[in-house]
């Protein structure tokens, strides 16, 4: 039996309006060790994307730009080890759209990433 996630990563109900947005730390190299050098960058996108579809329970994820921009600011294949990103869930404006919700995952910049944990804060 697979283990329970934390409350604050399960999915909410598409009717609350102040919805709890993780901040969290990625590890980019974990994602990306044993990887081609040339396709470094866009795997570690792809798993930040993949990682906030289950944690935030919604299959639309939007990427800031700010959060593209470092994860290849240093290259295609230096990608950076860590990067901590904010996710949270919004309502889609498009009428004809699939899913009602959207997470989008934002960039959070800090200084060190030493004794960093997971915070829960309202968006």
């Amino acid at each position: 039996m697979p283990s329970p996630q934390p409350s604050h990563f399960c999915p909410l109900p598409h009717s609350s309006q102040n919805q709890p947005c993780p901040i969290l730390s990625r590890h980019c190299n974990h994602y990306t060790h044993k990887i081609t050098f040339k396709k470094r960058a866009p795997r570690a996108i792809k798993e930040i994307k993949k990682f906030a579809q289950k944690a935030m329970g919604t299959k639309d994820v939007r990427i800031d730009a700010k959060l593209n921009k470092f994860v290849w600011s240093r290259g295609v294949k230096n990608v950076p080890n860590r990067v901590r990103v904010r996710l949270s869930r919004k309502r889609n404006e498009d009428e004809d759209a699939e899913e009602k919700l959207y997470t989008i995952a934002q960039l959070v910049e800090v200084t060190s990433f030493k004794g960093l944990q997971t915070e829960v804060v309202d968006a």
